[in-house]
């Protein structure tokens, strides 16, 4: 759990009326440029402030630069505030792993964007990189809500400097983000049930998690916990190497009636186990409602940006241990980048005809 936790760290306008009435944006391989704008979620919701990146679509050409800068990692090219390329556009919302941020799938967001999609990715109160108040992260229901809160505001004309269309929302979630994604898509979190693993399982990594963040250990944590945390609104979700599936009922699980893209890592340099999470996992959902790829040279780490070459030992001097984020983090790291863009891509076509 520790090494998880630490390798973490480097991770009103008009009507709803007026957005379906655009013309429908095409989505399409690399006809746009990638705009980026900071975003701030404005709702009544002061106790949990939600900020993070808008990736978007622009026609605009230059001038073009790092969206951010770092000795470590490889950022991707954008147009700062650029104007919005005309029309709707099908929206992508993001959650990042476990004490990670809105920037840890920049590389992804960005090249959606340059292929007609709008991506939204917020930093999570509580399990994000900068925000780790322990009683933000004992209510991790709230992290399904946080996309929610997201969707809400996106949708709302006027509130984005570009058009979304709302009856073309997916998402996608990386580890935490992963189980976030299952909780929108309708699992349903069983305390008893994880309790039962656990017990036979104790040194497993979710395990070890819930229990230190105090994850349903109330009453009324566990109510909420065991809710349903489901948003009807997202189309399909692509899910990148979650933890956490033992928390879930198998019932919920056979229920999920949207199409899912499930990949697992078998690298597994991260502490989690493959055979208890994205394996279990496609064994409880419906057949036929899932795409799994498990790419066999793949990290849990690939899911992040791509690392300079002196990445690593900056890492391996500064914080011993976690260099293993960087391993294989160029070359080929930017091919199995390759891989996801393409599957993401075309399932989420997919899933809009």
């Amino acid at each position: 759990m520790k090494r998880l936790c630490s390798l973490t760290i480097l991770a009103l306008g008009l009507t709803a009326l007026t957005v379906q009435a655009q013309e429908t944006a095409p989505v399409a391989a690399h006809t746009y440029e990638a705009g980026l704008s900071t975003l701030v979620v404005q709702d009544e919701r002061s106790d949990r402030e939600l900020e993070g990146l808008i990736w978007y679509p622009t026609d605009a050409a230059e001038p073009t630069q790092p969206d951010f800068k770092s000795a470590v990692w490889v950022g991707a090219q954008v147009i700062r505030d650029a104007k919005a390329a005309p029309g709707a556009f099908p929206l992508i919302v993001l959650s990042h792993g476990m004490f990670g941020n809105a920037r840890n799938q920049a590389w992804l967001a960005a090249e959606m964007a340059r292929r007609g999609f709008v991506v939204a990715a917020v930093d999570h109160p509580g399990t994000s990189t900068w925000q780790r108040d322990p009683d933000q992260r004992r209510a991790l229901w709230r992290r399904p809500g946080d996309i929610t809160r997201l969707i809400d505001f996106a949708v709302l004309p006027g509130t984005l400097p570009v058009l979304v269309d709302p009856d073309r929302v997916f998402m996608a979630g990386h580890s935490l983000g992963g189980f976030t994604a299952l909780a929108l898509a309708g699992a349903r979190y069983d305390a008893e049930r994880l309790e039962r693993f656990c017990e036979t399982m104790p040194s497993e990594l979710a395990c070890g998690i819930f229990a230190d963040w105090q994850i349903a250990q109330t009453p009324k944590d566990r109510v909420r916990m065991q809710a349903d945390l489901a948003d009807k609104r997202i189309r399909a979700f692509a899910v990148f190497d979650l933890g956490g599936t033992q928390s879930f009922s198998d019932a919920s699980l056979t229920r999920i009636d949207r199409p899912l893209l499930v990949f697992g890592a078998p690298i597994m340099n991260s502490g989690l186990t493959l055979d208890i999470e994205s394996r279990a996992l496609i064994k409880a959902l419906p057949s036929g409602s899932f795409r799994y790829i498990e790419p066999a040279t793949l990290s849990h780490f690939d899911f992040f940006n791509l690392c300079k070459p002196a990445g690593y030992e900056i890492l391996a001097k500064e914080l011993p241990g976690d260099e293993v984020i960087c391993e294989d983090g160029g070359t080929h790291r930017a091919a199995m980048h390759d891989l996801i863009l393409d599957e993401v891509t075309a399932f989420f076509a997919q899933s809009l005809d």
